[in-house]
């Protein structure tokens, strides 16, 4: 029987944020049940609010929102992309790149995926005043980024962690929309962005995304 379970769909910047964190752990004992979630397959009993993704443990431990699972795991299974909490100076870091990932960065990457990406899939006019708006902010937050990397390999440091996996599936979706050149056109930044999805395991998940993508459209 394996670990635990983990419900997903396919194409979610959340359920693919968990698996990066697995891959990079190495981590397989564990079941991927994919649902669509367009169709209502999302279960409340299974997945509170129908969140994507939910961890779920054989003896009836759930957890969703993909970065409380992402850091649960990690310290279950000590992976190393955590820093020690003998570290404070470290673990300050970290919290700090963490909340800048997700008030900074998510919010308006997860703007601009949702009118570009999700809305073409829906039938949905994309709101260009959204999409303006979320782009300056990416812009800014991008050169703040490229001279924080000027000084350090990842975004909390000079190692891997969590929080650079957290970037990697909405930054993916940005290249899909057409905003490559967000990563591409900054130095420090486009550097930062091959030392991470050039990680042996992130690009199994990668390419893994890629042929799965390909087969659906076929």
């Amino acid at each position: 029987m394996p670990a635990f379970t983990l419900y997903g769909f396919h194409g979610s910047t959340n359920s693919d944020r968990v698996r990066l964190t697995l891959a990079e752990g190495g981590f397989t004992d564990y079941e991927l049940v994919l649902v669509n979630l367009h169709k209502g397959e999302q279960k409340p009993q299974t997945k509170p609010l129908g969140k994507d993704p939910c961890y779920h443990f054989p003896e009836g431990f759930t957890l969703y929102e993909s970065r409380a699972i992402c850091k649960y795991l990690a310290k279950k299974y000590s992976f190393p992309l955590l820093p020690p909490d003998s570290d404070v100076e470290a673990v300050a870091l970290f919290d700090q790149a963490q909340s800048t990932e997700t008030l900074y960065f998510a919010e308006p990457a997860g703007k601009i995926a949702f009118e570009k990406f999700v809305k073409r899939f829906l039938g949905l006019p994309c709101n260009d005043a959204v999409v303006s708006d979320a782009v300056r902010s990416i812009e800014v937050f991008f050169d703040v980024a490229e001279r924080l990397l000027q000084q350090n390999e990842y975004m909390a440091g000079n190692n891997l962690t969590l929080v650079d996996i957290y970037y990697i599936p909405l930054i993916q979706r940005l290249f899909a929309c057409g905003y490559g050149d967000f990563i591409l056109g900054r130095e420090a930044v486009s550097a930062w962005w091959d030392r991470c999805v050039n990680r042996p395991a992130i690009r199994r998940i990668l390419a893994a995304n890629k042929e799965t993508t390909a087969a659906t459209k076929n």
